[in-house]
């Protein structure tokens, strides 16, 4: 009888364990599709119609469809104008400081290859990143880390 009872607890507990867990996924996934950051609170822009930002999924570089359409635009854009851009790599908190430099250096250059296969010279591509020193969203989850994940494209001076 004891035993009966016991197993029927473990289920019940681990029945409300999954359903936490299915409803923290659900929120998570209203802003993002997967690990990429989806939505727009966190999007300014370069020019009218033109996001500066694209968002990289977890410890990775490359681009979604989505982000290629935005820097697509801001090769248009860039090329018209013929002005110079500052491309910033950032990071989520996760990792050390020095590994989030590196990703979000190669996050920023991975933005300026892109841009370059649309005919912008790289002289006129700055690199810089900033790892995980300035993030958009100061939380600590999986929203505000796909959030952070991210390069901008910010007019240079």
């Amino acid at each position: 009888m004891f035993k009966i009872l016991k197993n029927t607890f473990l289920v019940v507990i681990l029945g409300i364990f999954i359903s936490a867990c299915s409803t923290t996924a659900k929120k998570s996934k209203s802003a993002s599709a997967g690990d990429v950051y989806t939505g727009t609170d966190t999007v300014k822009y370069l020019a009218t119609g033109v996001a500066d930002r694209v968002f990289f999924a977890t410890n990775s570089t490359g681009l979604t469809s989505a982000a290629k359409a935005t820097l697509t635009k801001q090769a248009g854009y860039i090329k018209a104008s013929k002005i110079s851009v500052v491309i910033e790599g950032h990071a989520d908190e996760r990792g050390t400081r020095e590994y989030n430099l590196a990703l979000g250096e190669r996050r920023a250059n991975s933005a300026k290859d892109y841009l370059m296969t649309y005919g912008i010279s790289s002289d006129r591509i700055s690199v810089l990143s900033y790892g995980k020193e300035r993030p958009v969203d100061a939380g600590s989850n999986p929203l505000a880390w796909s959030k952070n994940r991210r390069s901008v494209t910010v007019k240079a001076n």
